[in-house]
C-alpha cells in the first residue's frame, strides 16, 4: 500500500471534474440563495450531505485516485467505485430536485419537469436501467478495454462525466420526493431487478480476485515507488478485492432505501383511496368487477 505522504500530497488537476463540480455547486449555492429570499427552510444537514458529496469527489479527481488511477488498477477501480456509488448517494441527500422545484417558481419547475419527463430520461433514470449500465461498466473490467479505459484521456474525461451522472440516475428516483408517487407493484418489480443487480456487481469483482490471469493483457505497470507499487496480478487481485468489497457494502444503504420508498409509496396510495367518497369507492369496485368479468371490454 502507498505510503500516507504519497497519498496526502499526490495531486493533478482534472478539468472535467472541475467543470461539474463547479456547475453543481454553483447550481446548488443558487437554490439556496433563493430559498433564503423566499424564507423556505432548508434542513442544513442536506447541505452538508452535498457539500460532502461534492467534495468527495474532489478528493477521488483531483487527489491521490485521479494521480495513479491511469497507472493502478485498484486505484481506477477505486474512483470509478466511488464515483457510480458513494458520491451519487452524498449529493441525492442534499435533496437538489426537491431544492430546485420549491426555489424555481411555477415557469422554471415547469421546464424542469419537462425535461425529467422527455423520453430519454425516463428511460435513463429508470432505476433498473440505470443499475444495469453500472453492471456494463463493472463488466468491461474483465475485458482487454480494462487498459484503455484508465490509460486514455479521452476514456478518463468521459468516464468522469458520465460514471457519477449514472450513479445520480440510480439513486434519484430512490431518494428524491418524486419517487414515491410510483405505483407500489412497480416498485416490488424494480426492487427484486435492482437487488438481483446489485448482488451481480460483486462477480466482476469475484472474477479478478480469482483469475491467475492479466485480464487486461497490460503486464507494464507504474515504474518506480518500489516499495509500495504491487505487481500486475497483485494490482488485478487488489482492484478485484475492492470491487468486491465496495459492491457488497454500497448494497446496504440501496436496499434499505428501496424499502423505505416501498413503505411511502404504499402509504400514499392508502391516503389516497382513504380520501375517496363512497361514491367513488362503488365506482371503482363496479370497474374493478366489470374488468374482471369482461375483460376484452362489455359486449
Amino acid at each position: 500500500m502507498p505510503p500516507l505522504d504519497v497519498v496526502l500530497t499526490s495531486w493533478t488537476p482534472t478539468w472535467p471534474a472541475l467543470v461539474l463540480l463547479t456547475t453543481a455547486a454553483m447550481l446548488y449555492a443558487r437554490g439556496l440563495r433563493a430559498a433564503l429570499q423566499r424564507r423556505i427552510r432548508w434542513p442544513w444537514r442536506r447541505t452538508l450531505t452535498f457539500a460532502l458529496g461534492l467534495g468527495s469527489f474532489a478528493v477521488l479527481s483531483f487527489g491521490f485516485t485521479g494521480v495513479y488511477s491511469h497507472d493502478l488498477r485498484w486505484v481506477f477501480t477505486l474512483k470509478i467505485t466511488s464515483y457510480l456509488f458513494i458520491v451519487p448517494l452524498l449529493v441525492t441527500a442534499g435533496k437538489p430536485l426537491t431544492l430546485a422545484r420549491e426555489t424555481l417558481g411555477p415557469a422554471g419547475t415547469a421546464r424542469l419537469d419537462r425535461f425529467l419527463a422527455h423520453p430519454v430520461m425516463r428511460v435513463l433514470s429508470n432505476t433498473v436501467v440505470a443499475a444495469l449500465l453500472g453492471l456494463g461498466i463493472f463488466t468491461l473490467f474483465l475485458t482487454p478495454l480494462f487498459h484503455p479505459l484508465r490509460t486514455d484521456p479521452f476514456w478518463d474525461m468521459a468516464l468522469t462525466v458520465l460514471v457519477p451522472l449514472t450513479g445520480m440516475l440510480m439513486v434519484v428516483p430512490i431518494i428524491e420526493d418524486a419517487s414515491s408517487k410510483a405505483v407500489s407493484a412497480l416498485i416490488v418489480v424494480e426492487f427484486i431487478y435492482v437487488f438481483i443487480e446489485l448482488v451481480a456487481d460483486a462477480v466482476p469483482g469475484i472474477m479478478m480476485r480469482v483469475s491467475p490471469q492479466i485480464l487486461d493483457g497490460a503486464m507494464q505497470g507504474l515504474t518506480g515507488h518500489p516499495g509500495w507499487l504491487p505487481g500486475p496480478l497483485r494490482d488485478q487481485q487488489l482492484a478485484g478485492d475492492l470491487l468486491w468489497f465496495l459492491a457488497e457494502i454500497v448494497d446496504v444503504p440501496l436496499i434499505i432505501l428501496m424499502f423505505v420508498r416501498f413503505a411511502r409509496s404504499d402509504r400514499n396510495e392508502a391516503r389516497s383511496y382513504d380520501s375517496l367518497t363512497d361514491e367513488q369507492h362503488e365506482a371503482l369496485s363496479r370497474e374493478h368487477l366489470n374488468a374482471r368479468t369482461y375483460p376484452q371490454g362489455p359486449p
